[in-house]
Parts: C-alpha cells; structure tokens; sequence
C-alpha cells in the first residue's frame, strides 16, 4: 500500500503512547488463528506465549474468534488505538454507532452459527454487549495481563529508538526505518500489503501505534480524523547484550555505561564497571542524563546515578529479548 503525504501530513505524525491493550487482545487471537506465512515466525516472547495457551483459545476467548477471523480485515470497532486503558477502550468500542458497527460486522465471512449475535449485537443489544465485554475482560485477564509488563518495556523500548531517529536524522529517517521492507520516496511512503491501494492522509497526519503481536502494518483510515498506522514493534531476536540492541542508537560504550546502571552507582563504580576512564565515565553519564535516561543525586562529594523509568524500559527491552 502507498500513504501520501501532504505537508502539512509530515507536521502532523504522532505516536501512541503505548501499546493498546485491546489492541493487543485482538491482535493476539489472531495471531493463535492464522498459520505463519513461510519464512515469518512470531518474535521469541510471540513463541513462548503461545506455548503457554496450549491450545486453550476458544476457552479463553469466548465471542473473539468468531469477530477477529482468520482474513486480513478487522472489525474497527474493536482496535480504538487511542484509548488510554482497557477498560475505557472497551467502553469506547460499546459506543460504536450503529452503522459502523453494521458495516464492521459485515465484513466478517458469513457464519450461520454466530449471525444471531451478530445481529444482536449490531442492534446494540444489551445482553450481547454484555457478553463480549465480559469476554473482552476475561480474555484479557488470563491470557495478556501476565506478559503486559514485557509488552510495555518493549513499547516503550521502540518508543524511545523512534524519538532518538527523529532527532538524529529527521522525519526522513523515521519514516525509512519504520519496517525492514518499507521504503520512503518523499511524499510516498511505501508498505508492504496483501493487496496495493493508495491512502492520502489529506492533511490530517499519521497516528503510529506500535504493537506487540502485529505480524506487520495495519492500516485504519478515519475520514474525520489521522489514519492510524500500526506497525510491530522493533524485532527482538537477537542480542547478547545491551550493547548489541542500544549500540547502533546510542554507541557501544555510552549503551554499556547504560547497563552498568542497573544497579545505581557513582561514577567512579561506573568507569570501573564499564572500563572506562574517570573522565569519559563523568562525559558519558552527562549525555544519558541530559536524554532522560538516568537521574543524578549529589551525595557529599560524589554524585550517585540510577537510571530513570525510560532507561530501566530501555534495558528491560533487551533483557526480555534475551
């Protein structure tokens, strides 16, 4: 698919703050429905959860998979990637005009044996609407909530790499990483689909929503409002060390100054810690703090570092990677 972009459309892109746990929620029973395509496994922490359901899907997940499906469409009422929590996204889902969530529900393959409730549903059915954002919780609760910690560092991680590409190298730079196969020819940005099309953002921006379980892009055009553009969160197989994931982003000496910061230390604990001269210890932990990345407390005549909650999720990133 090709994005177009206005002016003003490259003034206007944001980020997400986080993974959307509804998102999130739908995404992931896709993910246990549809075979991986040749050559794309899931990510490591993917894998593992998955082997953790066992098989257990239809007992967790009640109405799900009968809305998600197993085809490349989504019903939108079920993403609401600004939503700040879960519960006030599954609120905001409730609050779906009727018509949207006739066209949504449309979309879905045929099924005898769910076209009642569906029915139900489309007509704002109060015991139907009950059911699903019981299941919605349910789900959510004994499937999700466990790995959420490890879905948000890892939010967070991608967060912090795209805010530091921006800086280092401009809107250019951010949209020609955003994927390994997408490529950027300004004023088209170029993602990989099922099927090509063309999307013009018509000035109102790009919302990014990064996410955990997306085997790649998704697209949901608003015509009120930025299209939304999720995109899966940046690849964890991979490193040995905090150095080998954060090096490229911020050097491998600075990343490993980083990492001597899980444990809170002075700065001569750190240049020992890191190998490092006093000095470049002292210059290193200068940059780090003045990113936000730790925080310094005078302690008589030496100073004591920790890392700040960015830092930590940096380093939390790679470790679940690990």
């Amino acid at each position: 698919m090709r994005l177009h972009f206005a002016p003003t459309d490259l003034q206007r892109i944001t980020f997400a703050p986080a993974p959307n746990q509804l998102l999130e929620s739908v995404l992931s029973v896709r993910g246990m429905r549809v075979t991986p395509t040749a050559g794309k496994r899931p990510r490591p922490g993917v894998r593992e959860w998955q082997r953790r359901m066992n098989g257990s899907l239809v007992a967790r997940a009640g109405m799900l998979p009968d809305l998600v499906g197993t085809r490349a469409f989504l019903p939108d009422f079920l993403l609401q990637p600004t939503a700040p929590d879960f519960a006030s996204a599954v609120e905001l889902a409730r609050q779906t005009p009727e018509a949207q969530l006739v066209a949504d529900l449309e979309g879905l393959p045929p099924s005898r044996s769910t076209e009642r409730w569906r029915l139900e549903l489309s007509a704002g059915a109060a015991g139907t609407w009950c059911r699903l954002t019981s299941d919605l919780r349910d789900y959510f609760s004994s499937s999700l909530e466990p790995l959420w910690p490890r879905i948000r560092a890892a939010g967070a991680a991608d967060r912090a790499l795209r805010a530091e590409t921006l800086l280092r190298g401009g809107t250019d730079a951010l949209l020609t990483t955003l994927g390994t196969n997408w490529y950027w020819r300004p004023p088209v940005l170029h993602v990989p689909a099922s099927r090509s099309y063309d999307v013009k953002l018509c000035g109102r921006g790009l919302l990014l929503v990064p996410s955990y379980f997306a085997p790649g892009p998704l697209l949901m055009y608003r015509p009120d409002r930025s299209t939304v553009l999720v995109y899966p969160v940046c690849e964890e197989d991979a490193p040995a060390g905090a150095a080998d994931t954060l090096g490229p982003l911020l050097g491998r000496t600075r990343a490993e100054v980083l990492a001597t910061l899980r444990d809170p230390a002075t700065t001569t604990v750190v240049a020992e810690r890191a190998g490092v001269s006093l000095a470049s210890a002292s210059q290193h932990t200068t940059v780090l703090r003045n990113a936000g990345l730790i925080s310094t407390t005078r302690m008589g005549g030496s100073v004591l570092h920790t890392l700040t909650p960015l830092g930590a999720a940096l380093l939390q990133g790679d470790a679940a990677a690990r």
